[in-house]
């Protein structure tokens, strides 16, 4: 069953899992980094497939004028099923007060997409 959860208590394992997966290795190569980056992060979403981390969504700013979505994965095995869409729209929810709402793309397709979702939701 897919839950969603807010929280950064989180395993070093099921973190460098998931970021693995997506291969983001840049980020599991130093897991003491990674924790300090989670840990100073405004908040972190997480989702669950019972036990098992299948994708998060981490968010840095102020959490009053501005946020910056740092990092959305989806493990590969259940991206397409709208989970990275229900992570961008528990933050927008939480944070729908903010005015600034920062998201970078390497793919700028993406980038596009992401921009009329956040658009359509306000």
């Amino acid at each position: 069953m897919i839950s969603y959860k807010e929280t950064k208590e989180i395993s070093g394992t099921d973190l460098k899992k998931l970021y693995s997966s997506v291969q983001w290795f840049a980020y599991t190569n130093d897991m003491k980094v990674l924790r300090k980056a989670i840990n100073n992060s405004l908040a972190m979403v997480t989702t669950w497939d019972d036990n098992k981390l299948i994708g998060l969504v981490r968010v840095v700013g102020d959490g009053y004028t501005i946020i910056y979505f740092q990092d959305i994965l989806v493990h590969p095995e259940y991206q397409n099923q709208k989970i990275g869409i229900t992570l961008i729209s528990i933050i927008l929810n939480k944070y729908k007060h903010v005015r600034q709402k920062v998201l970078l793309t390497e793919s700028a397709l993406m980038h596009l997409l992401l921009i009329i979702y956040i658009m359509l939701t306000k």
